[in-house]
């Protein structure tokens, strides 16, 4: 390295100078990279988050506390306010203390019913007397509380009413409400409640995601395309797609399950025909487990007769499972056939059952009038 000299031109007492504010930019620094990280007070940082689907939303944020302050209309002014640092422009409260509160997106969404893109933003609210308020999503994220807000960096603004609240010391973010597409992120501080509803199209999101999931290593095994397709038959969603998925499957493992699924998605379709052929080729392939479950969503269904003979095929095959003959036992007692099921469930007591088929069994003979 070439060492520093300085140049002729400059005297022997500005060297001195320009050398100590070397030395004081550079001790500056060294302080600054010397400090231990310590706990922030007295507003802490925290993070909450829900998962809708398979997205995920998460709040950051920071935490003051009331401490006997009057909150609304002095600590946080009503509608908006010139700062007294910053650009100086009218700017909504920070939703929080400290840096920006953000919300994070992982998947685009509607946010009170207007669209979001995927990505974080900042979070910002405004509280009028009469409890109107304003949400506000900034494509700044990164400034310190709204000092530095800029109206033109908006994303969203969407007006919200604010709740009256138990008493909540120190402010925080929480979820309610969560169904499956969305939930409420609400804001509590004091007596207040900012509810702000968050959704998502959580089928086309999942169709979407099992769609690039499978270009890689989950493609190359076939559950990967069974567990797509059964999702579109629970959710009744992408049926054509469903069907090419579980033709997959099927090519690599041709199984009672991979066969209820096609045949769901073919009775989605309205291929009864189609369907019910797929199913009678299940169930020729079906364990004792399989027909039992397969029977009791027959039951479900309210198709109680064919639920009937579901269960007789299954002691045709296992005549020694005691569980098979109560199975079948309640089919017929659910049928209104209380002579059949009183035989069936005595031909279960007859082979020593396990105490929940026992049980089950007695259960149903008390209410046949047979024990």
């Amino acid at each position: 390295m070439v060492p520093f000299t300085w140049p002729n031109q400059i005297n022997s007492g500005m060297k001195k100078i320009l050398s100590g504010s070397i030395m004081l930019v550079a001790l500056t620094v060294t302080l600054v990279h010397a400090q231990v990280t310590t706990p922030r007070t007295p507003s802490p940082g925290a993070s909450v988050s829900q998962t809708i689907g398979i997205s995920k939303v998460t709040v950051t944020y920071s935490r003051p506390s009331v401490k006997g302050r009057e909150v609304w209309g002095a600590l946080v002014p009503y509608g908006w306010n010139k700062q007294g640092f910053g650009f100086g422009n009218d700017a909504p409260w920070r939703a929080g203390a400290n840096e920006n509160t953000t919300i994070e997106f992982s998947h685009d969404a509607k946010v009170e019913g207007k669209s979001v893109p995927a990505g974080t933003y900042g979070l910002f609210f405004v509280i009028n007397k009469d409890n109107t308020g304003e949400l506000i999503l900034s494509k700044d994220n990164r400034s310190w509380g709204s000092f530095f807000y800029v109206a033109a960096n908006d994303l969203l603004r969407a007006p919200i009413t604010v709740r009256d609240h138990a008493m909540t010391e120190v402010l925080t973010y929480e979820f309610n409400n969560a169904d499956k597409n969305s939930a409420e992120l609400d804001l509590n501080w004091e007596k207040k409640q900012f509810p702000v509803k968050i959704e998502f199209a959580v089928d086309n999101i999942v169709i979407a995601n099992a769609t690039e999931e499978l270009k890689g290593p989950t493609g190359f095994n076939w559950l990967g395309y069974s567990s797509a397709a059964n999702y579109a038959l629970q959710n009744k969603v992408n049926v054509d797609q469903g069907l090419k998925w579980i033709d997959i499957a099927i090519q690599q493992r041709k199984s009672f399950n991979t066969l209820r699924i096609k045949a769901g998605l073919l009775n989605l379709s309205n291929n009864k025909t189609e369907a019910d052929k797929v199913m009678a080729d299940a169930t020729k392939i079906a364990d004792e487990n399989e027909l039992n479950q397969y029977g009791y969503q027959l039951i479900a269904q309210e198709e109680k007769g064919k639920a009937v003979e579901i269960f007789v095929m299954m002691t045709q095959r296992y005549p020694e499972s005691a569980n098979a003959w109560d199975s079948l036992g309640e089919a017929y007692a659910l049928n209104g056939d209380s002579k059949n099921a009183i035989k069936s469930f005595k031909k279960s007591l007859s082979l020593n059952p396990a105490a929940n088929v026992k049980a089950n069994s007695e259960k149903y003979l008390k209410q046949l009038g047979a024990m």
